[in-house]
């Protein structure tokens, strides 16, 4: 691996030719953080994917994209005096320090629990006003789900027993089940749904399961087996319209061999 000079050197070349792209390129010298801001989410997905699909190369590839996006912004507020690289890096240490006081202080904390609850309670002592207030309002709902309640739990608002989430997921089922069934109910019908989805979010938790992480795994595997039925379609020059349901399921059935 690379030394510490190396490493620097690297993000040294890095800096300069981001300041030279934004002299010189004409796309470059136009962006702003408005215009960066899609794309930064585009990166972070793709990031995210090639963690998912444990493709190092790739993530290797998407670590720099997003790298860049951040080298990007300092650049732009550097432009304007508001801060550069350094302060961000700096600002970042500073923060890892005074989150840290078991490694840069006296407190004490031998488990990943006690760190977690070290930082809520320096959190709200940095000015938060609430627990969920480090819980973004911009991010997915699953992932919005999963976070409110690790923030919670963290504070000791959470079920003793993974055991005890099921008979909340029960609770809540028949309670979908009851308003699914009565006529011109969507919006009730919809939160008590989000009730159950809730729920289970909070035994995937209990249970060390990332629901984002475990839902786009099964995405994959959807994709997968759906487009093993298309080309399975190709080959017998049949259009998938035409086919039974009983058809396709044969071929689905055949998929699960393939994408083991």
């Amino acid at each position: 691996m690379n030394s510490i000079s190396e490493k620097l050197k690297a993000f040294e070349r890095t800096l300069n030719i981001m300041d030279e792209l934004r002299d010189k390129c004409p796309w470059d010298k136009k962006q702003t953080f408005e215009t960066l801001r899609h794309l930064t989410i585009e990166e972070t997905y793709e990031l995210s994917e090639s963690i998912i699909n444990n493709d190092l190369p790739e993530l290797k590839k998407e670590l720099g994209d997003v790298l860049l996006h951040i080298i990007f912004y300092a650049k732009i507020a550097s432009e304007t005096n508001h801060f550069d690289i350094a302060d961000v890096l700096n600002t970042l240490c500073e923060k890892l320090i005074v989150r840290h006081p078991h490694i840069y202080g006296n407190v004490i904390a031998e488990t990943e629990e006690q760190v977690k609850e070290n930082w809520e309670q320096i959190k709200l002592k940095e000015g938060n006003k609430s627990v969920l207030s480090g819980v973004s309002k911009g991010i997915p709902s699953l992932v919005k789900a999963y976070r409110i309640q690790e923030k919670a739990a963290q504070v000791g608002f959470d079920w003793e027993t993974a055991d005890q989430v099921w008979g909340k997921i029960n609770e809540e089922l028949a309670e979908f089940k009851a308003e699914l069934n009565k006529p011109n109910n969507k919006e009730k019908t919809e939160k008590e749904f989000g009730d159950l989805l809730f729920a289970l979010v909070n035994l995937a938790r209990k249970n060390g399961i990332n629901p984002d992480d475990a839902l786009e795994y099964t995405n994959q595997k959807f994709r997968n087996r759906f487009m093993f039925i298309e080309e399975r379609a190709k080959e017998i020059n049949k259009n998938m319209t035409e086919m039974t349901l009983d058809e396709m399921d044969a071929i689905w059935n055949e998929s699960k061999t393939s994408f083991k």
